[in-house]
């Protein structure tokens, strides 16, 4: 109701009397005019009042009437909420819409907040991409001035991005960049894939991480000028048109650093830089930089030294020279770190995230990065870290803010393959766990003719450093798809695993197995299932192995150099010998090289792995401690299906067929995969790929008794092509090979077909 029109004149009352009112107490309506009984009041001050009551929110009319020294407040007052309703809504429960809305049952019913809590529900629905979705607000009036609240739902249809196109773009095809954004195209898989609705959020967040990608590929100059959707004549989907300058291409150029500490030497600096000239130019590389850069000068005592980098363009040659400048920063301190809103995460665990403690000089990048690794840790579904000043000038307090989010899961999981056929997998683990963020997690596997029990326990933060502790027990039991006998074993494997540099990383384990070889027995003409090599291996019973071992891994892909290419090189040794019933040393190596080429979009990969067994005890070694190539080390082969082999006579008649394995292996794999010219929404792809390998070696072990019962003992080199189908499902990742051994012995067992599936859901 509008205010009622003063006249010009004066009042004075020695009364105040209150009409209408039946839940707010008269004084109380009386306070909200701000007048006193006795004292002379203005027409504007009048005015003044009967804002003042109206203004209050309670209130659908306000009169005020002044009747000789009585000023009469007449009143009616909002209905209480009753109940809220939710009607017409499918896609979302009532309980999700609650959450967003202000208005509350045995509050009082306000207008203008159930549009307010209108239009907010129609942002949710807008969020998924239901742009057509109108949300009304009604009420249902009751007794005793009581109203149900219902808000009347039309959800609409979802709007589909049709097609995503660019313009502007000659360095990447229009297919190579929708790889990058998520949002994707609709297509005939529309019922599986959900991220072809038109979401405004998700548009923000795909300006983004395209922005990222050409930066990192050093097109420094590049920029979205505009992304556009245009309605179908339908309008129930849209095409996005995405216009881009991408601009030129820079790499690094001249890199020196300058230093203004004169016990910091700027060529000791400039000598951990992994920045060369040369080397495409990338905001990523020049971060990772200036925190190395600034983490030695922690460790040399340097306080308050920042680094600036100072770039300098040289258009001609598209370069970019970079001066990494230490300069002195403001002398801060970090006062405290102040940690809330974690119920069940313990403090230390968010602390441990921290490179710098209370005490500390301040450093802005390093409290960016902590913020980021406390959002890796996937244990917070919002997580805010912020600076406020302490209680000193040269003071700060750094503030956290975490929103968790359960931890635990339940994973029931199938699979199947050729080998092994159907499976079941069942998995229980928890991330966070009692709050100290150790990951505990309990699986079952079983197959046709496996099964296995494993418990895994990690600690990320041994002892309070970077250093990852982890505890492996396991149980097994399988009946082998390429051998004529049975296995069991008993695992236990605790490591230690910490990085040595930004690429390089070392782990420590210790291995207690104690496994067994056992007997099929014979068939039903009396001769034994297994042939004289595995019943000698069968009859050394049940052993025990305790080894000591290191793996050292390379992953240049960790620095972020070069997005396009990567190296990863793992090296492993292991002895076995203290106590126990078996001595040896095992030693592996792998080395995978990948580069992107022809716009991106085919991935050509080369792998190289190798390994040694030499036997020192004086027992012999078993199949199961030699090396068998499966069928994703060599393909085109059943698993055991080259190197060494047992083909003594049955007495019945025929031969044995037993893959003995080997004291040595060496392949190599190269792949091409690339796409099919179909949508990519679909996730498929194909792939050629060519192996080699080799696997020799019986030195030390029973076969020595079988004579020249046994072929292969020297090896040969076995040679495969094949082409391969990608099938990236919602239900996991299938691999299609079809392969043709073209060089290979007459006694290899070859598997022209594989198929893999492993699923989640």
């Amino acid at each position: 109701m509008a205010p009622m029109a003063a006249l010009a004149q004066d009042f004075r009352f020695t009364n105040v009397r209150v009409e209408g009112n039946q839940r707010i107490q008269s004084a109380t309506i009386v306070a909200y005019t701000g007048l006193e009984r006795g004292e002379t009041v203005s027409a504007g001050a009048l005015n003044d009042a009967y804002r003042g009551v109206f203004d209050s929110g309670l209130f659908e009319v306000v009169e005020l009437v002044p009747n000789g020294n009585t000023l009469v407040i007449k009143v009616v007052e909002y209905p209480t909420i009753s109940r809220i309703n939710f009607e017409g809504n499918r896609r979302m429960k009532d309980d999700a819409l609650a959450e967003v809305i202000d208005s509350s049952p045995r509050r009082v019913f306000s207008a203008d907040q159930a549009e307010r809590d209108a239009a907010a529900i129609a942002e949710l629905y807008k969020a998924q991409g239901r742009l057509a979705s109108t949300v009304t607000p009604r009420i249902i009036r009751r007794n005793d001035n009581r109203v149900d609240l219902v808000f009347e739902i039309a959800e609409g249809d979802t709007v589909e991005v049709e097609r995503v196109s660019f313009v502007g773009n000659r360095a990447y095809s229009d297919r190579r960049l929708r790889r990058v954004l998520e949002t994707k195209q609709a297509t005939f898989l529309r019922a599986l894939i959900n991220r072809d609705t038109l979401i405004e959020d998700r548009i923000q967040f795909d300006r983004q991480v395209l922005t990222d990608f050409y930066q990192s590929r050093g097109y420094v100059d590049f920029r979205i000028n505009s992304v556009n959707a245009e309605v179908t004549k339908e309008r129930d989907a849209v095409f996005l048109v995405v216009d881009v300058t991408e601009g030129q291409k820079y790499a690094f150029g001249e890199i020196s650093v300058t230093s203004e500490f004169a016990d910091a030497d700027p060529d000791l600096y400039r000598a951990q830089l992994r920045v060369k000239p040369g080397v495409t130019y990338s905001p990523l590389v020049i971060e990772n930089a200036i925190t190395t850069l600034e983490q030695l000068a922690v460790k040399q005592g340097i306080d308050f030294l920042r680094v600036e980098p100072r770039v300098t363009r040289n258009d001609r040659d598209l370069t970019l020279n970079v001066e990494f400048a230490m300069v002195r920063g403001p002398r801060i301190f970090v006062e405290r770190i102040d940690i809330e809103g974690n119920t069940t995460t313990l403090d230390r665990v968010i602390r441990q995230q921290f490179k710098i403690v209370e005490g500390d000089p301040l450093n802005q990048r390093e409290i960016r990065n902590s913020a980021e690794r406390i959002r890796a840790l996937g244990f917070f579904s919002d997580s805010e870290v912020d600076v406020r000043e302490g209680s000193a000038p040269n003071e700060v307090i750094v503030d956290v803010d975490v929103v968790e989010q359960p931890t635990g899961s339940f994973t029931l999981g199938g699979s199947y393959s050729v080998d092994d056929g159907i499976g079941v997998a069942i998995g229980i683990s928890e991330d966070n766990f009692l709050g100290r963020g150790q990951k505990l997690s309990f699986n079952i596997s079983t197959a046709e003719d496996t099964e296995a029990y494993n418990l895994r326990f990690v600690e990320p933060k041994l002892l309070g450093r970077d250093l990852q502790f982890a505890i492996d027990l396991g149980l097994s039991e399988t009946e082998s798809s390429f051998a004529e006998y049975d296995t069991s074993a008993i695992i236990f494997r605790p490591s230690i695993t910490f990085d040595t540099s930004d690429t390089t990383s070392l782990t420590l384990r210790y291995s207690w197995d104690k496994d067994e070889m056992i007997s099929r027995g014979e068939d039903t003409n009396g001769d034994p299932y297994a042939g004289p090599v595995f019943r000698s291996d069968i009859a050394e019973g049940e052993r025990v192995t305790s080894s000591v071992g290191a793996t050292f891994t390379y992953d240049s892909r960790r620095t972020g150099l070069n997005p396009t290419a990567g190296f990863l090189i793992q090296s492993g040794f292991d002895y076995a010998g203290l106590g126990g019933d078996n001595e040896f040393i095992r030693a592996t190596s792998k080395v995978v090289a990948q580069k992107l080429v022809f716009n991106e979009e085919v991935t050509l990969r080369a792998t190289f792995e190798s390994g040694y067994l030499g036997w020192l005890g004086d027992n012999k070694s078993r199949t199961t401690d030699r090396f068998l190539l499966s069928s994703e080390l060599l393909r085109g082969f059943e698993p055991g299906g080259v190197g060494p082999r047992d083909i003594s006579p049955i007495a019945g008649g025929g031969n044995y067929s037993d893959a003995l394995g080997g004291n040595l292996y060496a392949v190599a794999r190269f792949d091409a995969e690339f796409p099919l010219g179909l949508p990519e929404e679909i996730g498929l792809k194909g792939g050629v790929f060519y192996d080699v390998g080799n696997l020799w070696g019986l030195n030390d072990s029973n076969a020595a008794a079988a004579g020249n019962n046994v072929v292969g003992r020297n090896g040969s080199f076995r040679h495969v092509v094949g082409f391969s189908l990608l099938w990236t499902t919602g239900l996991g990742p299938l691999r299609f090979n079809f392969s043709k051994a073209i060089v290979k012995e007459d006694f290899d067992k070859e598997r022209n077909f594989d198929l893999t599936i492993q699923a989640r859901f």
